[in-house]
């Protein structure tokens, strides 16, 4: 039975202990994946239906180097979509907002039809360009489903770590690069081209929890190179129902 995972940084974390090493120079695609799959919790991982988290964010200026803003309270609300076969498209349900105190940085929500922010309904088009430029991890879940097809990419060295590389390709033939700590076999990075430039994802400080659930407490966003900013988890709840008004659209656009 999935549950509340609690915080993070609670009582709750076991102390995390990589799976055992395997040598994934020899490894196949698929017995990569599916060794990442055990290591980040097994079948609560790959179905968690949905998803509550909530931290902090650091959003740079990419131009100056400088930071934009932070953001002392930022929360994401996650509904899945067990059939998604679509690799860089809005799927599921979706809601974040980065506050900074009381002051509202963004928000953004997709409720399975209509995207909107805080200035009000997106158009259908510039949704899409949005979200296929922001969309992209989930799709691991589903890649050893029928119409997936998985590659080899040459391994390199991340952050110091090696690191196996697997071209995950979905039924329409969009592209995502993901990369498995060779130790641990945890997700450490994903990359794929978008509308904003070519993406890429950093995960570290990963936690494990007492139902197997491992979580990345740092994930960083990179678009042609460039850091467009940090999320840093702090707490995290899976399979719990949430409210439906969480993921309503305002009624009027501003």
């Amino acid at each position: 039975m999935i549950r509340s995972l609690g915080a993070i940084a609670g009582a709750a974390i076991l102390a995390l202990t990589p799976a055992a090493a395997s040598d994934e120079g020899d490894a196949s695609p698929r017995a990569t994946l599916e060794r990442a799959i055990t290591a980040h919790g097994g079948d609560v991982w790959l179905r968690p239906g949905t998803l509550r988290l909530s931290g902090t964010a650091v959003f740079f200026d990419g131009r100056t180097g400088s930071v934009r803003s932070k953001s002392d309270n930022y929360r994401m609300w996650r509904e899945m979509d067990p059939d998604r076969v679509t690799a860089h498209g809005a799927s599921g349900k979706v809601r974040i907002i980065a506050k900074d105190g009381e002051r509202l940085i963004f928000e953004v929500g997709y409720d399975g039809e209509t995207t909107w922010t805080e200035r009000g309904i997106m158009p259908k088009a510039q949704a899409d360009a949005y979200w296929a430029s922001n969309f992209g991890f989930g799709i691991v879940r589903r890649a050893l489903s029928e119409g997936f097809t998985l590659s080899s990419a040459p391994s390199r060295d991340i952050r110091g770590r090696a690191t196996a590389l697997v071209r995950i390709t979905d039924p329409q033939g969009a592209e995502t690069l993901f990369g498995f700590d060779t130790e641990s076999g945890f997700i450490s990075y994903l990359a794929f081209d978008t509308p904003r430039g070519f993406h890429e994802r950093l995960y570290r400080d990963f936690v494990k929890l007492d139902n197997g659930w491992v979580q990345a407490r740092s994930v960083t966003l990179l678009y042609d190179g460039v850091m467009s900013n940090t999320v840093f988890w702090q707490d995290v709840v899976v399979g719990e129902a949430l409210e439906p008004d969480i993921f309503e659209a305002p009624q009027t656009v501003e």
